[in-house]
């Protein structure tokens, strides 16, 4: 196998109330920072902690929220701007993919010259960023502990990866007590999100002892998180594990690779906006019965971390379970089970296979693929 490497960075500082603690860390790094802030935490008063916290200790900020259409390439550039001049001395990151993508990409190039849509474009980043702190609000993130910033480029509504600095992130904290903000449905399908990136990890061709550890773990947590029973016998909150399980399922999918329902979600999202989560949570079974053909005993191995349903069987029959399993969370919550339900047509979801097919995470793949074999499992899902 290839050397493995592992480099201890971010810092990650998981549990509750660590929002609260956010000036303290800051501090370490300067004293004036630009806040990229989901707006939703405002509409629901989540915002008020973070902000309490910096303005506890001193710390003089600016809050950037401006973000309706996403992490866009107009949206960055535009906050971008506003830190340079404001000459700040940091970038700190509150809330969803959005948020964190936007600080990433702000903190990544603020000491280049030239504006975001020539790195969109391929253009190497050569400078030292500034530090970054992230705190995401979504249970899972699946970038932020790579050197890799999807975005979204304005002009052509097409996905674009920034290769950023291994140093990029200083901090990530987890506070279960933010995904507070999240509906019972939005949590739900986060949820599956994040045992879909524990498993791409798993079956992908990147995948590495210490990548099956953490996505093994990942998975068990998960269910003791999804399962009443289970959770009975242990003391730790759902809320609290669901972070522990997504940390650990973004780490794994960062020291593997994500796989093929997280990248078909990223490319949609960037065309039309749909929530990345679910279109993941809808091609997750699909996945599954997928990979079944040729990585049965793997499959079977996280249905069995899982702990949700029968067990017994051979491999093949172990993985019908574990997509049958997904397919019943998505009744029980009442989300999409196709993905017509999310008013895309067949046309526009061939246009989001060929860009998937053009980015690098297609030889990481648990098998070779190809735009048509991406479009075959879109059709599936259909």
């Amino acid at each position: 196998m290839a050397d493995f490497t592992f480099r201890i960075s971010p810092n990650i500082v998981l549990g509750s109330y660590t929002t609260s603690r956010l000036g303290e860390f800051a501090l370490q790094y300067g004293k004036r920072f630009m806040l990229v802030l989901d707006p939703i935490l405002k509409d629901v008063k989540s915002h008020e902690k973070v902000l309490q916290s910096l303005k506890d200790r001193g710390i003089e900020f600016f809050v950037f929220e401006e973000l309706a259409e996403g992490a866009t390439t107009k949206s960055i550039q535009k906050a971008l701007t506003l830190a340079r001049q404001s000459h700040v001395q940091g970038i700190i990151g509150v809330g969803g993919g959005r948020a964190i993508n936007v600080a990433r990409t702000i903190a990544a190039i603020y000491n280049e010259t030239d504006e975001v849509y020539a790195f969109a474009e391929g253009k190497s980043i050569s400078s030292q960023p500034l530090p970054l702190i992230c705190l995401p609000t979504t249970t899972r993130d699946p970038f932020v502990f790579t050197d890799t910033i999807p975005l979204t480029d304005s002009r052509i509504s097409q996905i674009a990866l920034i290769k950023a600095q291994n140093s990029l992130c200083k901090l990530v904290l987890f506070d279960p007590n933010m995904t507070a903000t999240l509906s019972a449905n939005q949590t739900e399908s986060m949820t599956i999100e994040s045992m879909c990136l524990a498993t791409e990890a798993y079956l992908s061709q990147k995948a590495n002892f210490f990548s099956d550890m953490i996505a093994e773990k990942a998975v068990e947590i998960l269910g003791y998180a999804t399962d009443a029973n289970r959770s009975l016998t242990i003391t730790t909150p759902a809320e609290e594990l669901l972070s522990q399980g997504g940390c650990m399922a973004s780490l794994a999918s960062a020291t593997s690779s994500i796989g093929v329902a997280s990248l078909l979600a990223l490319c949609i999202n960037a065309r039309y906006r749909t929530s990345r989560s679910l279109v993941t949570a809808i091609l997750f079974p699909h996945i599954i019965e997928d990979c079944a053909k040729f990585k049965s005993d793997r499959v079977a191995k996280l249905l069995q971390l899982l702990n949700t349903a029968s067990q017994s069987g051979s491999p093949e029959e172990c993985a019908k379970a574990f997509a049958d399993d997904i397919r019943q969370r998505l009744a029980k919550a009442n989300l999409p089970a196709r993905l017509k339900d999310l008013n895309i047509s067949i046309e526009q979801l061939a246009l989001a296979a060929e860009d998937a097919g053009k980015l690098d995470y297609i030889n990481s793949l648990p098998r070779s693929m190809t735009s048509d074999d991406l479009f075959s499992l879109i059709k599936q899902a259909y």
